[in-house]
């Protein structure tokens, strides 16, 4: 029966921990493997001595997640090409019913700003996503950590202010995202140009990351013009019909899977402002594909 009730009590906590591991991580595998071990040392805990299993098994997530990330931040120094997060299929579903808590949800799981976040130190990574997704108390992030809450708040403020410098600002209205994918989608598979440039901000940004094991950019491509040709290149080298293309929500937005074969082949996902896209971003890594469906 102890039993039984540990296990509920951590599938009752399980998307908290994951949310927790993978904005720490930005792999969904990864996130999966801290989660995993999260369970193992809470099923040889002492329970009766736990008096708030949610604090005590984040406290144990974020501790595993910080010592894996010290360890991919190493690896990453070597990765092919730009590196990008593991897309992530989000629906916060009724569990999220507040706007509000759904937008800051959304927005602290968007590549932009986990993009952001890998330019943190571990230890600003945990504060940052613990204060601003979870909204934990500073006391709690600093037992968590085992700091000292003057030193958390000096983290907390650091981090913030990094995120907010450096996080591009993209527009959060999911019906206008929404069309302008669409009509980039349509734009993209025909090949058209035009079209194509008239959705383009001029300073846009494409950024693609193959890891050195599909086709493409190994560089940032920028400007209208050049990510405009690139796009339409791209388009005129295969047939739209070999591919399936399914409009899905992506870490908190609009975001395309191409489909070939029954696996995912690529995600696309854009960075809207103003009505222009400002950002491409290209995931075409197949580690980082394989569980999208």
């Amino acid at each position: 029966m102890a039993t039984d009730i540990g296990i509920d009590v951590f599938e009752e906590h399980r998307p908290v921990l994951m949310g927790v591991a993978y904005r720490m991580l930005g792999r969904v595998a990864d996130a999966e493997d801290v989660v995993q071990d999260a369970w193992l040392r809470w099923s040889q805990a002492d329970r009766g001595e736990v008096r708030e299993p949610r604090a005590y098994l984040v406290r144990i997530t974020t501790r595993l997640a910080v010592d894996r990330l010290r360890q991919a931040q190493a690896r990453r120094e070597s990765y092919v090409g730009p590196w990008l997060p593991e897309p992530l299929v989000t629906d916060f579903g009724p569990t999220v019913p507040d706007t509000a808590e759904r937008a800051v949800l959304a927005d602290s799981v968007s590549l932009a700003v986990l993009v952001v976040l890998e330019s943190l130190s571990p230890l600003e990574r945990a504060v940052f996503v613990l204060r601003e997704a979870f909204g934990l108390p500073f006391s709690e992030i600093a037992a968590t950590l085992e700091r000292g809450e003057a030193a958390v708040r000096q983290l907390a403020a650091r981090a913030r202010k990094h995120v907010d410098e450096r996080r591009p600002r993209f527009d959060v209205d999911p019906v206008q995202q929404r069309d302008l994918t669409e009509r980039f989608l349509a734009a993209a598979t025909e090949g058209d140009l035009e079209s194509l440039m008239s959705m383009l901000a001029p300073d846009v940004r494409l950024v693609g990351d193959s890891g050195g094991k599909s086709k493409a950019p190994v560089r940032v491509i920028e400007t209208a013009d050049k990510v405009g040709r690139f796009l339409a290149g791209v388009a005129g080298q295969g047939s739209a019909e070999a591919f399936e293309f399914r409009l899905t929500e992506i870490n908190g937005g609009p975001g395309l899977l191409v489909v070939a074969e029954g696996k995912v082949d690529s995600v696309f996902q854009l960075g809207i402002s103003d009505g222009k896209v400002q950002y491409v971003y290209i995931v075409r890594n197949p580690d980082k594909l394989h569980s999208l469906l």
